[in-house]
């Protein structure tokens, strides 16, 4: 049975965001300008993770952070691009994601983005990390 087990949990190994290492930093008052430049509050970061960053300020001094690879067919690291400070939308397959939580919200998205914590340390900058 717990052979089983095992063998079942390979099957949709290749549909997953891969572990990246990510360590990126900028300071509070560098996310402002460059976000501005975009969407106010909204900074895509290359390089980055899977396919980029994707790092959204939800409140003053409050951000959440994720992986811009789509969670549909991870594979062929499609950037999510964001359509506001609310949704972001996967332009190879459609799907919508939530930018609050990074929570699928238009299939065929069934999967959460990749989220990374975010930190802001004592000397205003913005960590965002695995």
């Amino acid at each position: 049975m717990l052979l089983l087990l095992f063998a079942g949990c390979g099957k949709d190994e290749g549909s997953y965001i891969p572990n990246i290492l990510v360590n990126y930093r900028i300071s509070i008052q560098q996310f402002k300008i460059e976000s501005a430049k975009t969407t106010n509050g909204i900074l895509t970061v290359d390089n980055y993770g899977v396919a980029g960053l994707i790092i959204i300020e939800v409140a003053p001094r409050s951000y959440v952070a994720f992986d811009r690879c789509s969670s549909v067919n991870p594979e062929q690291r499609c950037q999510v691009v964001a359509d506001n400070r609310f949704t972001a939308t996967d332009p190879c397959s459609g799907a919508k994601f939530s930018l609050i939580d990074g929570s699928p919200s238009k299939a065929p998205a069934v999967r959460y983005l990749k989220s990374y914590r975010v930190h802001i340390g004592s000397d205003d900058m913005i960590n965002v990390s695995n």
